[in-house]
């Protein structure tokens, strides 16, 4: 089910910890990165069973390290020639050199005079601009006007601002600062040689690098394919449009989804809305042919939450079932194909951020050929209670050197993460203030990527 269907506390998701568990079937639970899935239990196992599936759920940096081994464990992704107007956020996939000297010919820095020897200079009646051909030489005593970015006549010395000289009535140029040989002039070569490296391949495809890989000579530039997701949204409670109604609700996820997996190097190839149908959701799942498929709902298990039966029922590996982390304790990755995973987001808007970092971020990165983002900390700017057993992410914005915890930010709130800057990993037992915390970047907050790219 995807229907935010636990109170909007956040206790109910972090702190009432037998509700919670209440989600979790120990039948349908297995070790992290062993086996298929098993059948589904049967109805009125006990309370204790329930805890114990849930103390055999994977901790929360292992199954980050899950996700990312299972990415690493397939074939290598064949890379792509892509135009140079295609290319931004995707990775490169073979270093970046230099296809000509930059510049490929001695250019002026400046709008001024090229000036040849000690001054002063007879100033020719013709001047160079960029983009012209090879300028007449310059013998000593001679100046030409030159414009930034045109090519150095041969034999020129420097090249002289315009705001640093003057001609006098009979067309003299006089420099009015010191010319100093060479000055204001880029040399051939200055930033690089053919063949030079410019760039490693890893490198995500900028702005900037797009710049440079046209300055060197590119048109298309070889880079590792996005990875191909398909979203599945289940729930038959869910509205496509207008107001909340009868016992429905909007869904929050199928809107959110596409460009948050796009931020993460995705390329979205369909969303599909099932409803609560099993049927709809096996011949969804075994017809796919996309390197993953994101499910969202439908991970616990209750009457319509079909996700672990179909996973039995097609034989997949279950990787990861159940996390010791809130908001998003019933997420799940499995291996449905050989060369195909499923991530099963919870139903709830931000347990289903919560999914996404933790299982679909590192299995994307991997597969898209990013690399790894630096961890950082920052001191908390107020204290934050805790799980008893499991970590949090709580929502932040960073003011300063500060992290400041952000409220709304129940497992079915969306209010908090979308005025955050990042989301905090607050340990067991909670965190005090000034306490150095790990942050999770939002990916739209992180350099080179577009939310929009398709």
């Amino acid at each position: 089910m995807t229907a935010a269907r636990t109170p909007d506390s956040q206790e109910a998701d972090d702190l009432d910890v037998e509700e919670a568990l209440a989600l979790v079937k120990p039948e349908t639970r297995t070790a992290a990165g062993t086996g298929s899935v098993p059948p589904p239990a049967p109805e009125g196992e006990s309370k204790a069973r329930r805890s114990d599936a849930h103390h055999k759920a994977t901790p929360w940096p292992e199954a980050r390290a899950v996700a990312e081994r299972a990415a690493r464990s397939l074939p290598r992704r064949t890379p792509v020639s892509v135009p140079l107007d295609a290319a931004l956020g995707l990775v490169l996939a073979a270093p970046l050199t230099a296809l000509t000297d930059l510049p490929s010919f001695d250019t002026s820095a400046m709008d001024g005079w090229a000036v040849a020897g000690p001054g002063p200079w007879e100033v020719r009646e013709d001047g160079v601009l960029a983009g012209q051909a090879e300028p007449e030489a310059l013998t000593d005593g001679e100046a030409v006007r030159i414009a930034t970015g045109a090519r150095i006549p041969q034999d020129a010395t420097a090249v002289m601002r315009s705001e640093h000289g003057r001609i006098d009535d009979k067309g003299r140029l006089f420099a009015t600062r010191e010319v100093v040989h060479g000055q204001d002039i880029r040399p051939r070569g200055q930033e690089c040689r053919t063949g030079d490296q410019l760039l490693p391949a890893g490198v995500v495809i900028t702005p900037a690098v797009l710049g440079l890989a046209a300055a060197a000579g590119y048109d298309t530039l070889a880079a590792v394919p996005r990875p191909r997701v398909e979203v599945l949204v289940l729930g038959d409670e869910l509205l496509s449009s207008g107001l909340p109604q009868e016992g429905r609700i909007r869904d929050a996820l199928g809107p959110m989804l596409p460009p948050w997996l796009r931020a993460l190097g995705a390329e979205v190839v369909a969303v599909r809305r099932l409803g609560d149908d099993a049927k709809a959701l096996h011949k969804a799942i075994t017809g796919s042919a996309a390197d993953l498929v994101v499910t969202t709902g439908g991970t616990a298990a209750g009457p319509v939450d079909h996700v672990h039966p179909t996973l039995h029922r097609i034989g997949a590996e279950l990787l990861v079932d159940g996390v010791k982390v809130r908001p998003g304790h019933p997420m799940l990755l499995a291996r449905t194909k050989e060369d195909q995973h499923l991530v099963g987001l919870p139903g709830n808007p931000l347990a289903a951020v919560s999914g996404l970092l933790t299982l679909a971020e590192p299995l994307l990165r991997t597969l898209a050929g990013r690399m790894a983002p630096e961890p950082y900390t920052l001191p908390l700017q107020e204290a934050v209670h805790g799980h008893p057993y499991d970590t949090r992410l709580v929502p932040v914005a960073l003011r300063g050197d500060r992290a400041v915890p952000l409220h709304y930010n129940g497992p079915a709130m969306l209010r908090g993460i979308a005025a955050s800057d990042a989301l905090a990993v607050i340990p067991p037992g909670g965190a005090r203030v000034g306490q150095e915390l790990e942050l999770l970047d939002l990916p739209w907050a992180t350099a080179g990527i577009d939310v929009c790219v398709t």
